[in-house]
C-alpha cells in the first residue's frame, strides 16, 4: 500500500514464492542490486560465461539472508532443488541454475535476487487484515521486466487503482 512505514517495503513489488501455515517468502522485483553484476557474481563463483552470453538482472531480494542467492525464473527449466511457486514460474537457490545460465542455457527468463522477504506464522495474513498490502497477478513484465523503477506503478494500474485514492484505514464489519 502507499502508506508502508517500513523503508525497505516502501513501494516494493514482492513476488510471493511460499505461503504456508508455517510462514511466507517473498522477492522483491524492484529493488536493482547496485554495485555488482552478473559477470561479476559468476567469477565470485568461478564460473566462465561461454557465449553467448547471457545477462540476469540482480535484485536486493529483500532483508533476510541478504548473501543467499534465489533465481526466479520460468519453469521451462529445473533442477532437483527447484521450487515450483505457480503455473509457469519456478524459484531455484543452488549454483545449477547459474552454471546452466553461464553456459548458455537455462531458463528463458529470470532475476538473480540477493535476500528475499520473510514472515512469520500468521503475520501476513495479519498484515494483509490491516490493509498492509495489496495483491496483483504476476505478469512477465512485472517479473522480469527491465523497469525497476515503475514496476510499482505497473502493478498499481494493472489493478485499476489510483494510489493517491487509497486510504490506509481498514475497515471490518
Amino acid at each position: 500500500m502507499p502508506g508502508m512505514k517500513d523503508p525497505r517495503f516502501a513501494r516494493s513489488l514482492i513476488c510471493l514464492c511460499a505461503h504456508s501455515a508455517e510462514g511466507a517468502m517473498g522477492i522483491v522485483l524492484n529493488k536493482p542490486l547496485d554495485g555488482l553484476s552478473f559477470d561479476d557474481l559468476l567469477r565470485q563463483l568461478e564460473l566462465q560465461p561461454v557465449p553467448p552470453r547471457r545477462r540476469v538482472r540482480l535484485l536486493t531480494g529483500g532483508p533476510v539472508e541478504g548473501g543467499r542467492g534465489f533465481v526466479l525464473h520460468t519453469d521451462d527449466w529445473s533442477s532437483d532443488a527447484s521450487l515450483p511457486v505457480s503455473d509457469g514460474l519456478a524459484l531455484t537457490a543452488s549454483v545449477d541454475i547459474l552454471k546452466a545460465i553461464a553456459g548458455g542455457a537455462g531458463p528463458r527468463e529470470g532475476v538473480l535476487a540477493l535476500g528475499y522477504a520473510g514472515w512469520g506464522a500468521g503475520q501476513l495474513e495479519e498484515e494483509i487484515q490491516h490493509n498492509a498490502w495489496l495483491s496483483v497477478p504476476p505478469d512477465e513484465s512485472l517479473l522480469f521486466g527491465p523497469e525497476h523503477e515503475r514496476k510499482w506503478d505497473l502493478a498499481m494500474a494493472k489493478l485499476k487503482v489510483n494510489p493517491l485514492l487509497l486510504s490506509g484505514a481498514a475497515g471490518h464489519a
